[in-house]
């Protein structure tokens, strides 16, 4: 009880000092006060394995922008974000991505890509470092803050010609996670300005406004799903989230990730390249096919490939977060574990082959616990940056943990 009394104040002391950070969740201990060590080769082998596994996701999305409209609608994409869909407004097909791996062999599967609005953004490029510094370790994200934010302003220079662009940075205002990793992101983009989803004002064919009226030139909606945003309607039933793509289609609004990230956050996507990759198609290199190989698992639109050979799979919505609505079988087809919120069952499912977590010990402040272990990796701009792990049940959700990462000593 004592070691337990010790962990809870220690970890109270520590993250009181860090301003605008959510180190509890729904009333929940959120981030660990615990460090998981790796050896600096296994970060620089996760970083290569990174940029493998992005560039199939991201030569796959040229791909996509050119097949039928049949084909798009096939995997789900809601119709009204078809012609969005096409658009390609800047070269990077995200800017902020995060891919989550988990450990497999000595190699690493990579279960989804987050491409459109990852969060778990502030806890690796910023607070893992205090983290680091407090246990006396390497930070394996040293210098990843400073690249996120040359990345952010790189994408908005891109986007804009013109010398003085009204930038501003959007999310739920009474959302904590979604509010402070926006206004992270947003102070390292001085000429821009916050301004809260509900205040936004926009009229159709004309522009999208701040609370002071401002027209804006380039909105960053990093915690704002387009799947989310295609449903909004205001007081008066207007489709004013489909008027938000519209301006974008009309080139009269930028946003950033651009358009090609909604593309690859559908879960199909996998299934199209698993699909590409069983086929031989040459639309792959030869190496590519062997990261196909490596780094996917078989994904599909249906999940009779997967009981044909009695193969554990996991359903999961095309369109979906934080483990909501996933569903996990046995090789017979039974299903032996789901996720109680259902709020993606609207969306087309993929079926994928599932793969069990490695186990890792914790401390936390129910004492010390065994939790499944998820690896997030973001790219900037297709390239490898800042790492860390989630570590929960079977199925990573919104009550998992954040675990900070750190590098062993003299590299192991």
């Amino acid at each position: 009880m004592r070691e337990s009394n010790d962990y809870h104040t220690k970890r109270q002391q520590f993250y009181r000092n860090i301003d605008g950070f959510w180190a509890d969740l729904y009333g929940e201990e959120y981030a660990l006060y615990d460090i998981k060590l790796l050896k600096e080769e296994e970060v620089t082998r996760i970083r290569q394995i990174s940029e493998r596994i992005g560039t199939i996701f991201f030569k796959s999305a040229s791909l996509l922008r050119n097949v039928p409209d049949e084909t798009l609608l096939e995997m789900g994409f809601p119709k009204e974000t078809i012609s969005f869909l096409r658009l390609k407004t800047i070269p990077a097909e995200s800017v902020i991505s995060r891919l989550d791996l988990i450990p497999y062999g000595d190699s690493y599967k990579c279960i989804e890509i987050n491409a459109d609005t990852p969060t778990f953004i502030k806890e690796l490029f910023s607070i893992n470092g205090f983290v680091c510094s407090d246990f006396g370790v390497a930070n394996p994200n040293e210098g990843m803050e400073v690249l996120l934010r040359k990345a952010v302003r790189h994408s908005i220079n891109e986007s804009i010609a013109h010398p003085s662009p009204h930038i501003v940075f959007t999310a739920h205002e009474d959302n904590i996670e979604d509010r402070e990793t926006v206004l992270f992101l947003q102070r390292g983009v001085p000429s821009s300005k916050f301004t809260p989803l509900h205040q936004l004002q926009i009229q159709r064919g004309v522009g999208l406004f701040d609370e002071d009226g401002v027209k804006i030139d380039l909105l960053y909606r990093q915690t704002f799903p387009i799947e989310s945003l295609i449903t909004d309607e205001d007081d008066e039933g207007n489709p004013i989230g489909q008027w938000l793509l519209e301006l974008v289609e009309e080139g009269k609004l930028m946003i950033i990730n651009p358009p090609s990230a909604f593309l690859l956050q559908n879960k199909a996507v996998q299934a199209i390249i698993w699909g590409l990759h069983e086929e031989r198609h040459p639309f792959y290199t030869d190496e590519e096919h062997e990261w196909i190989e490596e780094y996917f698992l078989p994904t599909y639109l249906e999940a009779d490939p997967l009981l044909e050979k009695g193969i554990p799979f996991v359903k999961k919505p095309s369109f979906g977060r934080e483990g909501d609505t996933v569903e996990i079988f046995n090789g017979d087809g039974q299903l032996v574990h789901q996720d109680a919120q259902r709020s993606y069952s609207e969306f087309l499912p993929v079926y994928q082959q599932f793969i069990e977590h490695p186990t890792v010990t914790f401390q936390s402040e129910k004492g010390v616990q065994q939790g499944q272990l998820l690896l997030g990796s973001f790219l900037l701009n297709g390239k490898s940056s800042a790492i860390g792990y989630r570590v929960g049940g079977t199925i990573t959700n919104n009550l998992s943990y954040y675990l900070p990462v750190g590098l062993l000593k003299g590299g192991g």
